[in-house]
C-alpha cells in the first residue's frame, strides 16, 4: 500500500505509547510518515534527557520525520499543570502547522487525552482538503472526569460541547470496541461505515517471554500479581491494594502486588501502602522500557487489569489487555463493560465488577489456591485469544486501509 500520512499525537517517542510502533508499522508497509508531536515529559512532567523547552524541534524516527511543538510540562501531575498541559500543546501545534512539508494523503490522530489533541489535525485536514481519521482511545469528556474531579456544571457543559464538536469534525473515527463505536455514532450522527471498531493490537515482542535471573532472584518464591502501565485514578489501584491485603489476611500469605510503571497516582498509592502497613505485600518498581515488560510478565503468576466504576470507561478495551494475553498468563480483571467481556469470552482469566473489593479479593484467593496446571490452562486460553483478535499485522492493515481509503 502506498500513501503519505501525517500523524498527529501529543505523545510520541521516547515516551512509551503504542503510536511509536504504529508509525514503525506504517513505515514497514511502505507508507511515508511525518509526525507532529510534543516534547517528551510524560508521565512525570520532567523533560526527557536531551530535551528542554528549547527543543529539539525536528528529528527522525525509523525514517519518519518528527516535528515537535512546545507544551507546558505536567510538572508533578498537579491538576493545574495537567490542565495547562492539555490546552497548551494543541495551541502550539496549530501554530507549528506551517512547518510541515505537506503532500499528505491523509491525517491520522492517535487521540489519547485530551480530546483537544486532535484540533491541529482538524485544522490541517480542512485547510488542505484531505481526510482526517481520529483514533479515539480516551473518550471525552468522560475520561477527563476520571482524572480531574470537575464538578462545575458550566465547565462540564463546555467540555461536552467541545468534545462532541471535535469528534464530529473528523471524517472518520476509530473506536477500540463495538460499544464505543455505537456511542460515537450516537454522539456524532455518523454512520457505522464512518466509525470503525478496530481493537488496539499489541507489539509482537510481548508474546515472547524473557526470563530474567535478577528479577527471579528478587521476587521468586512469591505469588506475583503484576500490573504494568500508567497509574491514574482511572485504574482504582487503591482498591486493588486493599483487596490484595484482604486476600493475604484470608490465607494468600505469599501474594505480592508488583506495580511496574509510574503516573499521577503513584505518590498517593505509596502513602496508602505506608498507612496500611502493606510491607512486602506491594512493590513499586517504577517505569521500564516497553521491551522489558516481558521480563515482568514472564515472572508473573497472574496479570492485573483494573478500571474505576464508570460506565463510560467500560466502553473501551485497554491496550494493555492485548499485551497481557500475549504473555500467556492468567488475567485478573476488575472492570466493567467491553474489557470484562473480552476476558470472560477468552476464558483466560477471572473477572469481577469494577471497584468490587470483595469480589477481587475472592478471585485472588481462588487463583492463589488453583493448581498450577489450571492456571497454565487459563494462560493458554488468553494467548489463543490474543492470536485470534490482537495480532499486529492484521490490525495494522485494517488501520491503514481505513485511514487511506475509508473502508
Amino acid at each position: 500500500m502506498a500513501g503519505r500520512i501525517l500523524v498527529v499525537t501529543q505523545h510520541f517517542w521516547p515516551e512509551n505509547f503504542r503510536i511509536n510502533d504504529i508509525v514503525e508499522g506504517f513505515l514497514e508497509d511502505g507508507l511515508s510518515v511525518d509526525v507532529l508531536c510534543g516534547l517528551p515529559n510524560y508521565p512525570k512532567g520532567e523533560w526527557f534527557d536531551g530535551y528542554s523547552a528549547r527543543g529539539p524541534w525536528e528529528e527522525t524516527y525509523h525514517g519518519a520525520r518528527v516535528f515537535r511543538a512546545r507544551e507546558w510540562p505536567r510538572k508533578g501531575n498537579t491538576s493545574v499543570n495537567i490542565f495547562l498541559n492539555y490546552i497548551s500543546w494543541p495551541l502550539y501545534a496549530a501554530a507549528a502547522l506551517h512547518r510541515l512539508p505537506g503532500g499528505y494523503d491523509a491525517v491520522f490522530c492517535f487521540n489519547t487525552s485530551p480530546v483537544l489533541m486532535c484540533w491541529p489535525a482538524v485544522r490541517y485536514a480542512r485547510k488542505h482538503h484531505i481526510p482526517f481519521t481520529n483514533y479515539v482511545l480516551d473518550l471525552w469528556p468522560e475520561n477527563l472526569y476520571s482524572v480531574l474531579p470537575v464538578q462545575n456544571g458550566a465547565l462540564r457543559a463546555v467540555a461536552q460541547k467541545v468534545s462532541d464538536s471535535l469528534y464530529k469534525k473528523a471524517d472518520r473515527l476509530i473506536a477500540m470496541s463495538e460499544p464505543l463505536q455505537q456511542r460515537l455514532c450516537q454522539r456524532t450522527g455518523k454512520s457505522p461505515r464512518q466509525v470503525a471498531a478496530i481493537p488496539q493490537y499489541c507489539e509482537d515482542f510481548y508474546a515472547v517471554p524473557q526470563r530474567d535471573a535478577a528479577l527471579e532472584a528478587q521476587f521468586g518464591g512469591r505469588f506475583n500479581l503484576v500490573f504494568t502501565g500508567t497509574m491514574t485514578p482511572a485504574q482504582s489501584l487503591d482498591m486493588v491494594l486493599r483487596a490484595v491485603l484482604d486476600a493475604r489476611a484470608a490465607g494468600a500469605e505469599n501474594l505480592h502486588l508488583l506495580l511496574v510503571g509510574d503516573g499521577m497516582s503513584r505518590e498517593s498509592l505509596q502513602a496508602l501502602a505506608r498507612e496500611l502497613n502493606a510491607g512486602d505485600a506491594v512493590t513499586f518498581y517504577g517505569s521500564v522500557p516497553a521491551r522489558e515488560i516481558p521480563k515482568f510478565t514472564a515472572l508473573a503468576d497472574a496479570l492485573l487489569i483494573s478500571l474505576s466504576d464508570s460506565p463510560d470507561l467500560g466502553l473501551t478495551v485497554p491496550g494493555k489487555l492485548a499485551s497481557y494475553m500475549a504473555a500467556g498468563k492468567p488475567v485478573v480483571a476488575s472492570m466493567n463493560g467491553a474489557g470484562q467481556a473480552a476476558v470472560a469470552e477468552s476464558g483466560g482469566g477471572l473477572v469481577s465488577p469494577a471497584c468490587d473489593r470483595q469480589a477481587l479479593a475472592d478471585n485472588l484467593l481462588r487463583l492463589y489456591a488453583m493448581p498450577a496446571g489450571e492456571r497454565a490452562a487459563l494462560g493458554a486460553r488468553a494467548k489463543a485469544y490474543y492470536q485470534a483478535h490482537y495480532r499486529r499485522a492484521e490490525l495494522l492493515r485494517r488501520l491503514e486501509t481505513f485511514i487511506l481509503q475509508g473502508e
